[in-house]
């Protein structure tokens, strides 16, 4: 399974997206403001099961880190990059 769709399915799951597949949800597709629609709460929820798949720890806030949350796509090189350090 390629990082993406590991990173669609952890949203469904952690987010309990029940009606959506990872098959409707696009890669580049807006997480936040439209998209998807999701909150700082889905944004909360998404960054713990980030940090217990993956390990990733996100300290604090900042604009970059918010970049890295736009979409699956930039998600997934997050998480690439972070794994790779």
């Amino acid at each position: 399974m390629n990082l993406e769709l590991e990173i669609k399915q952890l949203i469904i799951e952690a987010l309990r997206l029940e009606d959506i597949t990872p098959a409707q949800i696009a890669s580049d597709e807006l997480l936040f403001a439209g998209g998807l629609g999701l909150d700082s709460i889905d944004a909360l929820e998404l960054g713990v099961a980030l940090r217990k798949k993956y390990g990733i720890r996100i300290e604090t806030i900042t604009d970059d880190v918010k970049a890295h949350f736009a979409s699956v796509r930039s998600l997934a090189e997050f998480v690439a990059t972070q794994r790779s350090i």
